[in-house]
C-alpha cells in the first residue's frame, strides 16, 4: 500500500512503480517549472520573451525597492561621505580649500571635476541620496500594508503533528479538554499572546513588535534623510569675531563669513543683538595639566525683537538660544591695544587689534593696517599707507630665554614683536583681502640708520619709533580679549534627533524581540484521559523558545495536573514443569 507525505515524495511499504499517467503529469509539471532550454521549441522565439518598456520599468522598480539594493545604496552613501571628512569643503571653510588647492596643484583639477570640494552638494552624492530615499519608501510601503494585514488576521491553526515542531511538550490529565483549552487561552492571553480557539487547539502568536521595530527603523532612516535635506536647504551659518566691549546685530552685513542653503532667505534671520561684556578664561597653573582650560565663557548682554535686554553666559557646548538661532562660542584670543601716530604727533590709529592664535598657548599673529595717509615730522603729507606685522605672546619666556613663543595661554607676561612697512596695502584694488594678513607686494619694510630691517620686541607701554620721522607705534598697557561666535539656524536638527532615537529604538526591537507561535491541543484519548500537547515555533532560532514553552507548560499544569500513569498489567507466573520422574509416574 502506498502513502504520500506533504513534501511530495512517494514511499511504498513494499515496492511499486510510478504509473505512466503519473510520469507524464510529472514531466509536464517539470517542463512548466524548468528554466533550462529545450532542444525543440518549435516556433518559439529564441532568447526568451521580450520584456518591453513596461516590463523593464517593473524590473527596475523591483530591483530598486529590494532590501539588497537599499543596503548597497546606504553603503555607497556612507562611502561617499568619506571624502567630505578628509578633503576641505567649500561649504565649511573656503580658506582651507584655497590652501589645499595651492599645495596640491596636480590633484586640484581632478578633485574639481569629481566635485570633491563640495561633496554634499555634488551631483553624484545627490543621486545616491535620492535613490536611497526612493528605495526605502518602496521597501516600506508594501511591507507596512503586509504588516497591517498580519495584525488584522488571527494566528493560524495548529499543525496536525505538533511533535515535529522544535519545541514540544505533552502530558495526560484528568481535566476535561474544554477546561484545558479555556485555561490555556487564559494563560496565553495573560502572557500578552494574541490567542483564539481553532478547532481542538488554542493558536497563539506573539512578537509583532519585531516587525514593527523593523519598520520603525526604516521609517526613521527616511526621517533622517528628510531632516538632512531640510537642514541643507534652509540652514544658515555665519561667524563673527567680537572684541570685549563690541557688539553684534544679526544682519547679513555684520558677519565675517556667512553661508546658507539654497532656499534660505535673509529675511528669515532671527532679529536680535548682543554685546560681549567680558571673556573669562582660566587655565591650570601647575602639574602635567598646566595650560589646560578650566573656565571658558563669554558674558554677554542680548536683546530680541521686543527690545528687552537680558544677560547670559555662553560656554562651550552651551550656546545662547534666541528663537530659532543658536550662538556658539568656538574660539578665543587676545587683542592688544595699539596707538599709531604720524610724524606730526597726530593719532592716525587707535584701538584693539585681534590677533589669531597659532598654537595651544595662544601665540598669536596678525596685521595692523593704517589706511589713511600720514604726515612726516615736517608736516608734509604722505600718500603712503602703514602696515605692521604683529607677533604676540601672552606669556613671554624673557629675553635670551628662548624663541618668541608663548609659554602659557594665560596673560602673565605679554610681549609683542612688530615689523613696520610703508606703501600700498592694496585695499583699494576692489579685491577681497584677509584682514589678518598683510599684503606686502606693494610695500617696503622700514629700515634703521644702518639699513637693517626695522623690527622690535615691545612690552606693554613701550613705543617703537619709525625712521625718517614717519611716526611711532605704541603697545598700550591695555590688552583686551576677543571671542569668536558661530550663529546658526538648523531647522532639521530636532527632526534628525527624533529620527535617530526612533532608529535606535526600532533596531533594538528588531534585534531582541522574537516573533513566535504557540499551539495547545487538548483531546480525549482512547482510554478516556485527556492528552495535552503544547508546541512552539519561532521565526528565527532561539534558545529562549523552549524555556518559554516549558514555563507555559508548568503554569498550565496548575489547571490541568498530570494524571497518574496507568498501571502496567501484571504478568502471570509461569507454571513450573513437573519433574521428569513424576511425569513418568
Amino acid at each position: 500500500m502506498s502513502t504520500t507525505d506533504t513534501s511530495g515524495t512517494t514511499g511504498t511499504s513494499g515496492t511499486s512503480d510510478t504509473t505512466e499517467t503519473e510520469r507524464t503529469a510529472d514531466e509536464a509539471a517539470g517542463a512548466q517549472l524548468s528554466t533550462a532550454p529545450t532542444e525543440d521549441r518549435g516556433d518559439a522565439p529564441i532568447g526568451g520573451p521580450v520584456l518591453g518598456v513596461v516590463g523593464w520599468i517593473r524590473w527596475f522598480w523591483r530591483q530598486l525597492t529590494s532590501m539588497r539594493v537599499a543596503l548597497i545604496l546606504l553603503f555607497l552613501l556612507s562611502l561617499g561621505a568619506v571624502p567630505g571628512s578628509l578633503i576641505p569643503q567649500t561649504s565649511a571653510d573656503e580658506i582651507k580649500v584655497q590652501d589645499f588647492q595651492a599645495a596640491h596643484p596636480t590633484l586640484t583639477p581632478i578633485y574639481e571635476k569629481l566635485q570633491l570640494f563640495d561633496v554634499y552638494g555634488s551631483v553624484w552624492f545627490s543621486a545616491i541620496y535620492i535613490l536611497l530615499f526612493v528605495s526605502l519608501i518602496g521597501c516600506i510601503v508594501p511591507r507596512t500594508w503586509q504588516f497591517v494585514g498580519q495584525l488584522r488576521s488571527r494566528p493560524p491553526g495548529a499543525p496536525r503533528r505538533l511533535d515535529r515542531l522544535p519545541a514540544y511538550a505533552t502530558w495526560r490529565t484528568d481535566a476535561e479538554p474544554e477546561q484545558v483549552r479555556e485555561a490555556a487561552l487564559a494563560v496565553l492571553k495573560g502572557r500578552r499572546f494574541r490567542a483564539h480557539t481553532a478547532g481542538d487547539a488554542i493558536a497563539a502568536e506573539k512578537g509583532f513588535l519585531r516587525e514593527a521595530g523593523n519598520l520603525l527603523f526604516h521609517v526613521a532612516l527616511i526621517v533622517i534623510l528628510v531632516a538632512f535635506a531640510w537642514g541643507q536647504l534652509f540652514k544658515s551659518e555665519g561667524g563673527k569675531l567680537i572684541v570685549e566691549g563690541d557688539g553684534f546685530s544679526n544682519t547679513l552685513t555684520q558677519y565675517d563669513d556667512f553661508k546658507s542653503g539654497s532656499q534660505f532667505g535673509t529675511e528669515e534671520l532671527e532679529p536680535f543683538t548682543f554685546t560681549l561684556d567680558a571673556f573669562d578664561g582660566t587655565y591650570e597653573m601647575n602639574g602635567p595639566q598646566r595650560g589646560t582650560p578650566r573656565t571658558f565663557e563669554a558674558k554677554v548682554r542680548y536683546s530680541e525683537a521686543d527690545g528687552a535686554e537680558k544677560k547670559a553666559v555662553i560656554r562651550v557646548n552651551e550656546p545662547l538660544k534666541v528663537g530659532d538661532s543658536k550662538v556658539y562660542l568656538i574660539a578665543h584670543g587676545y587683542a592688544p591695544v595699539v596707538t599709531v601716530k604720524d610724524g606730526g604727533g597726530k593719532t592716525v590709529f587707535h584701538g584693539a587689534v585681534p590677533l589669531l592664535p597659532i598654537d595651544n598657548n595662544i601665540t598669536s599673529t596678525g596685521a595692523i593696517k593704517v589706511l589713511d595717509g600720514y604726515r612726516d615730522k615736517n608736516g608734509k603729507g604722505k600718500k603712503e599707507q602703514l602696515g605692521f606685522q604683529a607677533f604676540f605672546v601672552p606669556t613671554f619666556a624673557g629675553a635670551g630665554e628662548g624663541t618668541m613663543f608663548s609659554q602659557f595661554p594665560g596673560l602673565v607676561d605679554p610681549a609683542m614683536a612688530l615689523t613696520g612697512y610703508h606703501g600700498s596695502l592694496g585695499v583699494d584694488s576692489g579685491l577681497p583681502q584677509n584682514v589678518y594678513q598683510l599684503d606686502k607686494t606693494k610695500m617696503k619694510q622700514f629700515t634703521d640708520t644702518s639699513g637693517n630691517p626695522l623690527a622690535q620686541r615691545l612690552l606693554p607701554g613701550m613705543t617703537m619709533k619709525l625712521p625718517d620721522g614717519a611716526g611711532s607705534i605704541t603697545f598700550e598697557k591695555e590688552i583686551k580679549e576677543w571671542a569668536s561666535f558661530q550663529i546658526s539656524q538648523q531647522p532639521g536638527n530636532g527632526l534628525a534627533l527624533a529620527g535617530a532615537i526612533a532608529a535606535i529604538a526600532g533596531l533594538t526591537g528588531s534585534l531582541f524581540i522574537q516573533r513566535r507561535r504557540v499551539w495547545v491541543r487538548a483531546v480525549r484519548g482512547e482510554d478516556g484521559v485527556t492528552v495535552v500537547e503544547m508546541a512552539g515555533l519561532g521565526r528565527s532560532e532561539s534558545a529562549r523558545l523552549p524555556e518559554e514553552l516549558g514555563d507555559l507548560a508548568v503554569t498550565l499544569t496548575a489547571d490541568a495536573p498530570p494524571a497518574a500513569p496507568a498501571p502496567e498489567p501484571a504478568e502471570e507466573p509461569a507454571e513450573d514443569p513437573a519433574p521428569s520422574g513424576e511425569a513418568d509416574k
